[in-house]
């Protein structure tokens, strides 16, 4: 590792090791949105060194966004354009590929050439579910995350391993706009962030087979076992023994 990497990681290579680090350095991100979960998410996976960060979205930035997608500060702009930059100045020792897309089943594909992990900061469960097809076919650990006011959650997926966010949430919730504090995203965004490193590391237990729930407003987090369904639609009929980048 160079001089200089060494120097900026100093502090969490004593907890990572330099063969952890080279893992961040090694590996690839896919960050599907750029609003408040994906802005604070892909903010920590550049600090921490990872190496390759695609962010992809299609919205354009809304002065609304602006209390809580901390990657933006201009109305008007491209959120893949204003993310690239953003992480871009962060880290600049890293590679960022802003991607103006919308995700679907038709492009999910491209998207995830070079990715070894998805983090979900997506704001639609539709989206979600292609997101969790994905990993599964291509066997890729994904992190999901949610906000709702002062409340988010978070469960890391391993195909062949875990329950699919299909088991956990086989019907999509009534689509609405809820309010969003803004630290709420900060909160579970890092969550995300800290389950990425985890896996690419090696180090720690991930969060899988549980779902954990955040409760600002009296800052308590709880956990809720959940288990895989066998006859889910998306992973049901899946070999157990599927291997899993993790």
């Amino acid at each position: 590792m160079l001089t200089e990497e060494t120097r900026r990681y100093a502090r969490q290579i004593p907890l990572l090791g330099i063969e952890g680090q080279e893992r961040l350095k090694g590996s690839g991100v896919l960050v599907a949105g750029a609003g408040g979960l994906g802005s604070a998410s892909s903010c920590y996976l550049a600090a921490a060194g990872v190496g390759h960060i695609r962010i992809a979205d299609s919205d354009a930035v809304e002065i609304s966004n602006l209390n809580r997608q901390i990657l933006h500060r201009i109305p008007g702009i491209r959120k893949a354009i204003s993310a690239e930059e953003a992480l871009r100045s962060l880290n600049p020792t890293i590679e960022v590929e802003g991607v103006d897309i919308c995700i679907s089943e038709s492009s999910i594909d491209d998207l995830l050439n070079g990715i070894d992990i998805i983090v979900d900061a997506s704001d639609s469960f539709e989206l979600r579910y292609i997101l969790n097809s994905a990993a599964l076919e291509h066997g890729l650990p994904l992190i999901h995350g949610a906000v709702s006011g002062f409340d988010g959650q978070v469960t890391t997926v391993i195909p062949g391993r875990t329950a699919c966010l299909r088991c956990i949430f086989p019907r999509p919730p009534p689509r609405d706009s809820p309010p969003v504090i803004g630290a709420t995203c900060g909160t579970i965004g890092s969550i995300q962030a800290m389950e990425v490193i985890k896996i690419l590391t090696g180090l720690g237990e991930p969060l899988a087979n549980r779902l954990l729930i955040w409760d600002g407003r009296c800052a308590q987090m709880d956990e809720i076992s959940i288990e895989r369904n066998e006859r889910c639609p998306d992973c049901g009929s899946r070999n157990g023994s599927d291997d899993a980048r993790a």
